[in-house]
């Protein structure tokens, strides 16, 4: 079984911005402020945060793990445009039909992807598939709430209630994980802006990492892991990162090591 657990960063989408809210001839930071703004009136000031049509991918980052590997990257490099990462994101799916794993991947991340590939016009057969072309598909999908192909460990460890949900840093930091390690997702526009697009992929990666780490504990409370097997699991994490020469994989390493 493959397993493939993935994360998004994101910035405002200032081109649909302009177009929605008239603020053509602004550059970018001044229309994003104002698309803030806007979002904040609408909500009765509960919140900034824009809707799912108003981002724009700028990095996705993956933890894959098949019978042979376990690896960690960010798709694309810091050059690839938006439409590159999501055909590589959707490659990856048509090449292994991987059990893809996330946090908030159902509330978040997966509706602004779908968002985007339509904008793009990002075909992706496999992903969309039901049932229509494979049976094996119509039973278990990655579109249906309740089928397996997709587990988003918020939406399961809260039982879909939203008042139940937790943030993955605390849930991470909790289990003894390295969490958010001084970043977060609300400094990603700041990054971005900064032409630091470095910073939020290696970010990104950090994420998924967390997320994996999180979901092989789900395995061993299912029981789909003995603890003997959970341990081995988080060694083999942890060989992975001692022979990776990225700093922040290194760091992320060292701060789950000093964790325990």
């Amino acid at each position: 079984m493959n397993i493939l657990v993935f994360d998004i960063e994101t910035i405002p989408d200032i081109d649909s911005g302009k177009k929605i809210f008239n603020l053509e001839g602004l550059n970018d930071k001044n229309a994003a402020e104002l698309m803030f703004s806007q979002r904040y009136q609408k909500t009765n000031g509960k919140s900034e945060f824009l809707q799912h049509y108003l981002h724009k991918v700028v990095a996705i980052s993956v933890v894959l793990k098949t019978n042979d590997k376990l690896s960690v990257w960010s798709l694309g490099d810091e050059n690839s445009t938006e439409a590159e990462l999501l055909e590589r994101f959707f490659e990856g799916i048509e090449r292994y039909t991987p059990i893809l794993v996330s946090w908030n991947g159902s509330g978040f991340d997966l509706p602004v992807i779908h968002y985007r590939s339509l904008i793009h016009g990002i075909v992706a057969q496999r992903y969309w598939e039901n049932g229509d072309e494979d049976q094996s598909f119509r039973w278990n999908n990655y579109l249906s709430r309740f089928h397996n192909r997709h587990t988003d460990l918020m939406d399961v460890l809260s039982g879909y209630i939203n008042s139940a949900r937790a943030p993955l840093n605390e849930i991470s930091s909790i289990l003894g994980f390295p969490g958010k390690m001084g970043m977060s997702g609300e400094k990603v526009w700041d990054y971005y802006l900064a032409h630091d697009i470095e910073s939020i992929r290696n970010y990104c990666e950090t994420d998924a990492l967390n997320t994996y780490l999180v979901y092989l504990k789900y395995q061993l409370i299912r029981g789909k892991l003995s603890n003997d097997l959970y341990l081995v699991e988080c060694e083999g994490v942890q060989d992975m990162l001692r022979n990776e020469k990225k700093t922040h994989l290194k760091e992320f390493l060292n701060a789950w090591q000093n964790n325990h």
